[in-house]
């Protein structure tokens, strides 16, 4: 039996901003990111403020949810994010 691998910290950020980046610019709350992404609440909560702090997404607080939205410079971090998971695995290389 192998050993299970689990995500990098620049694994996780780059599984919540392609979330953020499907839900387009009416935002995406919490839990959805929680889901999709497979991360608890709390800790989408922190990321996501890291990511804003970042300027990569933006926070929107309506009276019942907290939403968050990729910026454009969160579009063009996650292409060149993705061109460089790409070169990782050409090389086989865990990011």
């Amino acid at each position: 039996m192998s050993k299970q691998q689990y995500r990098s910290e620049m694994g996780i950020m780059g599984d919540i901003l392609n979330v953020t980046m499907e839900g387009g610019r009416q935002g995406t709350i919490v839990s959805a990111i929680s889901r999709r992404a497979n991360l608890s609440h709390y800790a989408v909560i922190d990321k996501c403020e890291k990511l804003s702090t970042a300027g990569l997404v933006q926070t929107v607080k309506t009276d019942k949810n907290r939403l968050y939205t990729i910026t454009e410079k969160g579009i063009e971090f996650v292409q060149e994010f993705r061109k460089f998971q790409s070169i990782l695995d050409t090389l086989n290389l865990r990011y």
